[in-house]
C-alpha cells in the first residue's frame, strides 16, 4: 500500500485483511513522507515499512525505487490510500490491472483535487466515492465500485468529507477482496473469455455437453473453443482450443505443464486445455489461442482475406 498521511484508508484496509476469510493481506507500506502519520500505525500492527522522500529526485527515479521495494516485499497488488503523488506511466504499466486507488467522487464527476467543493458547488445530490483500476490518465481506469453519499442542506466540505470517508473504508476492502480473489472465479473468467471469443467474426455462443462454447460459420458452423469448469472431475478451470494435432497438444504441455494440460474429453482430438485459474494469465496470449482455433473451422469466406494478406 502507498500512502503520504494519516493512512485511515490504509487502516481499514489493514484491519479487514485479519478477518478469518479476507483473500489478501498486507504485506508493506510504503511513504513518499517520513512523517505519514500511517506509517507509525503499520509499525505498531507489524506490517513492514518502507520510506523515501521524493524531494531532490526525478519523478522516474522516485517511482522506479518505490515500484523495486514493492516487488521486493512480494506484494502482487498495489493499493493506493491517500498516495499523493502522481504516478508516471512507466510504473503505472508494470502494475497494469493490479494497481487499485479510491477516489473521493462519483467519477467520472471531479477528478483530481476539490471534489467535495466541487460536487456541493454544483447542486449534486449526492457526492461520493470511487475504487478504480489505476491507468496512466488520472483518475480515469476501470471501475471496481461506487457508493453514492447524500449532501445535506447544510453540508459543507468537510462535513461531506467525514462521511465520504466513512463509505471509503467501506467500498475499498470490498472491491479489493473482489480483485484479488477474480482470477480464481468462474463467473469472471467466463466473461473475459465470452468477450474475446465473441470479438471473432461470426462467432456465436453455444452450449455444449452442459459447458460453455463458441462457434462460427452459422447453424452448420463447428465449434473452435469451450470452456470448462473443472468438468469431468478435472481440477482447472480452463479454455479449451484446436491444436494442430495430438503432437502438438504433447508438446506444449510438456514444455509448459503449468499453462497446458490434456482435457480428459477433448484431448484425444488434440484439443489443448489453457488453464485460467491460476495467477496473471496472460489474456493476449489466451487471445491469439482463440484467433488460431477460429481459424481453423471459420469458413473459406471468412479467411481467404486473411490468407491473401499474410501471401502479399
Amino acid at each position: 500500500m502507498l500512502i503520504s498521511g494519516s493512512g485511515t484508508n490504509m487502516a481499514a484496509l489493514l484491519y479487514a485483511s485479519r478477518r478469518e476469510a479476507c483473500p489478501y493481506e498486507i504485506v508493506l507500506v510504503a511513504s513518499n513522507r517520513a512523517d505519514a502519520a500511517g506509517l507509525k500505525l503499520a509499525e505498531a500492527e507489524g506490517v513492514p515499512t518502507f520510506v523515501l522522500s521524493h524531494k531532490g529526485m526525478e519523478r522516474e527515479t522516485h517511482d522506479l525505487a518505490m515500484h523495486e521495494a514493492i516487488v521486493a516485499s512480494g506484494a502482487e497488488y498495489v493499493a493506493l490510500a491517500g498516495y499523493m503523488r502522481i504516478l508516471t506511466s512507466a510504473i503505472v504499466s508494470k502494475w497494469e490491472g493490479r494497481m487499485v486507488n479510491v477516489h473521493p467522487s462519483l467519477l467520472p464527476k471531479y477528478p483530481g483535487l476539490h471534489t467535495h467543493e466541487r460536487a456541493i458547488e454544483a447542486g449534486d445530490s449526492h457526492g461520493g466515492v470511487t475504487v478504480h483500476l489505476v491507468t496512466a490518465e488520472l483518475d480515469d481506469g476501470p471501475m471496481l465500485g461506487q457508493t453514492p453519499v447524500a449532501i445535506l442542506p447544510d453540508d459543507t466540505p468537510e462535513t461531506l468529507a467525514a462521511r465520504v470517508l466513512l463509505a471509503e473504508h467501506q467500498l475499498y476492502s470490498r472491491c479489493l477482496e473482489d480483485l484479488v480473489s477474480r482470477e480464481s472465479s468462474p463467473e469472471w473468467l467466463l466473461a473475459q473469455v465470452e468477450k474475446l471469443a465473441l470479438a471473432l467474426p461470426e462467432a456465436e455462443p453455444r452450449e455444449s455437453h452442459g459447458a460453455p462454447g463458441w462457434r462460427c460459420g452459422g447453424k452448420s458452423g463447428k465449434f473452435f473453443a469451450y470452456f470448462s469448469d473443472r468438468h469431468h472431475g478435472e481440477e482447472h478451470i480452463a479454455l479449451l482450443v484446436k491444436t494442430s494435432g495430438p503432437d502438438e497438444m504433447a508438446a506444449l504441455i510438456e514444455r509448459s505443464p503449468e499453462i497446458y494440460f490434456r482435457p480428459a474429453y477433448y484431448g484425444a482430438s488434440g484439443w489443448v486445455g489453457i488453464v485460467l485459474n491460476r495467477k496473471h494469465v496472460d489474456w493476449d496470449h489466451v487471445a491469439e489461442w482463440l484467433a488460431r482455433s477460429w481459424r481453423e473451422v471459420a469458413p473459406k469466406r471468412l479467411t481467404k482475406l486473411m490468407d491473401a494478406a499474410e501471401e502479399f
